[in-house]
């Protein structure tokens, strides 16, 4: 079972890291070149070309959407993902990248937007899950399902979903950006009132993260102000980070 659940991990890191095509190289990096010139006509059209010529890719993609924000034209971002999902409605990676383009215009839009936007990126995230049930697949679903009302009743779904990315981020080396799972997961249990459990994986998250301050704001918290600190993390109007890079980034270390 860990040696199925590792080659999962490396299978998917392997899809962050892999080499990409000559062409789409070359698109990328004029792409990025352009939008350091703020030249964002050029450097958008070229990732668009760059991901259409490697759909799985998920640097290109999650650079696209990080460029997305900073020109705030997030109708482009959805448009053109929904046209690579219908093309290529097997890749895992694009249904990530959907989703994560209806999360980023979630603080731009109406109470009621929010929601609908929230709903149909749950439902590309639970697209990539059954597709490659991933630890980055299970991590952000499950991330997603803690940011609806106790009344949704998506709490212990989130939890369930954390609880398996977090068994599969034992099961090999230790990775930078497996710190968001011990504070989510956390998180979860706090909004499923599961207190001792909340603790209990915090500790274990500064076992492994020495001296993070995230991790130590909350177990150095009780009641309201613990509950306070995490509810203000679960506000739509606040931006969700969706860069993806540390996760490239912690692969090719």
């Amino acid at each position: 079972m860990k040696k199925l659940l590792f080659a999962v991990i490396a299978c998917v890191i392997s899809a962050y890291t892999a080499v990409a095509s000559p062409l789409a190289d070359t698109e990328f990096r004029q792409a990025m070149a352009a939008i350091q010139a703020n030249d964002f006509v050029t450097g958008l059209h070229m990732l668009e070309l760059a991901i259409g010529d490697d759909p799985d890719n998920l640097r290109y993609a999650s650079e696209y959407r990080q460029a997305i924000i900073r020109n705030k034209d997030f109708d482009r971002s959805v448009d053109f993902f929904g046209k690579m999902v219908a093309s290529h409605p097997a890749s895992a990676n694009l249904h990530l990248n959907y989703g994560f383009a209806y999360v980023d215009k979630i603080p731009v839009a109406g109470s009621i937007t929010q929601v609908l936007l929230a709903n149909t990126a749950l439902g590309e995230f639970s697209k990539a899950v059954d597709l490659q049930p991933s630890w980055l697949a299970y991590y952000t679903r499950g991330a997603a399902y803690l940011f609806w009302p106790k009344i949704f009743g998506r709490a212990p779904l989130g939890v369930a979903d954390l609880e398996k990315a977090l068994q599969m981020q034992r099961t090999g080396p230790r990775r930078p950006y497996y710190l968001h799972v011990y504070v989510a997961l956390g998180d979860g249990y706090c909004k499923t009132e599961e207190l001792d459990k909340a603790r209990a994986i915090w500790q274990e998250g500064l076992r492994q993260f020495p001296g993070n301050q995230q991790l130590k704001s909350r177990l150095s918290m009780q009641g309201d102000e613990l509950v306070k600190l995490i509810e203000n993390n679960f506000d739509p109007n606040k931006r969700v980070d969706t860069d993806l890079r540390e996760i490239w980034s912690a692969g090719q270390s």
